[in-house]
């Protein structure tokens, strides 16, 4: 089996070993992608769409051909393509980490707002308080 592995097609497209976990991966990448896309509709900006599309491609990519994203790693200076693909994958997530909480706080503003303006919209009138007010102490 090792000597098969050893081959041109070491660590490339479909190795025996690796068929059934990249069929897995791919088929993971590709629900995600279509659950991003159908969560978010027509509401999602284009640019958006288009890095979703991309990242799917690269993942793909790297799930068939990992010994391409080594080589890449090894250009760079990293030791292996799993280490590249883990740094990239916490910058990411800390991208997306500060952009939600930019949203979070932008809803929380809007909330606080929606709040105090329906307060004061469905308050009663002054005057009413002051006749309230007058008629406990003639009473």
């Amino acid at each position: 089996m090792d000597t098969l592995l050893a081959g041109p097609l070491s660590g490339g497209a479909f190795t025996n070993r690796a068929f059934i976990i990249q069929i897995l991966l791919i088929a993971g990448i590709l629900v995600v992608m279509a659950w991003l896309f159908a969560k978010r509709g027509a509401k999602q900006l284009a640019i958006r769409r288009l890095l979703i599309i991309a990242f799917g491609v690269f993942a793909i990519f790297t799930v068939i051909f990992p010994t391409v994203l080594t080589r890449v790693a090894n250009f760079v200076g990293v030791g292996r393509g799993a280490d590249l693909l883990l740094y990239a994958t916490v910058v990411v997530l800390l991208g997306v980490i500060a952009v939600q909480e930019a949203r979070a706080k932008n809803e929380e503003k809007r909330s606080t707002y929606l709040a105090r303006r329906l307060a004061i919209d469905e308050a009663p009138p002054a005057s009413d308080y002051r006749e309230q007010a007058l008629g406990h102490r003639d009473g």
